[in-house]
């Protein structure tokens, strides 16, 4: 299951920074480039563990979960709201407070209105702070949080609602999948 995914993050670089293994790998870093067919295993592996009917929006977090998220667009005709880094102070702007594991900061949600129903997907999750924050603003607006979906879990991230991932993965000196949902 997942085999082009599985063998990209296998193989991938890690860059060793103080105490902190980073893997390097194109679906959360964009670096090397994407391979169309590997956002295509991840496309269909995320239709296979959303809840996708009537939902109005998929939501991603800028910046990496933009390929994630438009390529299930694409195979769902499901349009994408990208919850930004900067601030446009349009009518209806909420503020995300985004804090991670090694930063804070402000992100910002435009176009989402009360009663919408949506599904948000990431590229990614490790602490859970991120996303925390854009459920509590997407809750917060009154929007539907109908499922949510990473392609990548690690480690164990505390989240406040359940969500789904296609692998888990531990970073050592190596990348190690972990586990693999279906």
């Amino acid at each position: 299951m997942y085999p082009i995914l599985t063998n990209s993050l296998v193989t991938c670089p890690i860059l060793k920074m103080g105490d902190y293994n980073y893997f390097i790998h194109p679906i959360t870093d964009g670096i090397p480039d994407i391979d169309p067919g590997l956002l295509r295993e991840i496309a269909t592996g995320l239709i296979r563990l959303l809840n996708l009917e009537d939902v109005k929006y998929i939501v991603t977090a800028e910046a990496m979960g933009i390929p994630v998220a438009t390529a299930l667009s694409l195979m769902t005709d499901i349009p994408v709201n990208i919850i930004r880094k900067r601030k446009y102070s349009l009518p209806g702007e909420c503020d995300v407070c985004q804090v991670t594991g090694y930063s804070k900061g402000g992100m910002y949600i435009n176009g989402i209105k009360s009663g919408d129903r949506v599904v948000i997907v990431d590229d990614v999750i490790s602490t859970g702070g991120t996303m925390n924050g854009i459920i509590e603003a997407l809750q917060s607006i009154g929007a539907e949080i109908v499922d949510i979906g990473f392609v990548i879990r690690k480690g164990d991230p505390v989240l406040k609602l359940p969500y789904s991932y296609l692998v888990s993965i531990e970073v050592t000196d190596l990348v190690r999948v972990i586990d693999k949902c279906s």
